[in-house]
């Protein structure tokens, strides 16, 4: 199992995940973060540091937001490592409650 990161992060992109990650498996986009599956531990550590609620185990992915294993799968081959946090998206805040964004999404 690993750890997937879902559509609440599209163009908020909150690095307090980055910082507390062992192994250095997250991805950068323009605006959104990915967990390269192949890197991830299954350590659980991101999960509370996400302040908007975007990272699941890969068990326990709503529904909804299925198609976000592949995505997180796929971008992370491409994307490049990212290990220090940094500063949101400038207009991060007024995106962290808005729901249905996949289209908003930048490869």
């Amino acid at each position: 199992m690993t750890y997937v990161v879902t559509e609440s992060c599209i163009r908020c992109k909150y690095t307090d995940c980055v910082d507390v990650c062992p192994v250095d498996c997250f991805r950068e986009g323009p605006n959104f973060l990915v967990i390269d599956p192949d890197e991830c531990i299954d350590c659980a550590v991101c999960v509370p540091e996400c302040p908007v609620n975007a990272i699941y185990a890969e068990d326990d992915v709503p529904s909804d937001q299925q198609a976000f294993i592949k995505i997180n799968a796929d971008l992370s081959s491409s994307w490049t490592s990212i290990t220090k946090s940094k500063a949101g998206l400038p207009d991060a805040d007024e995106w962290k409650d808005v729901k249905n964004k996949l289209d908003q999404l930048v490869k």
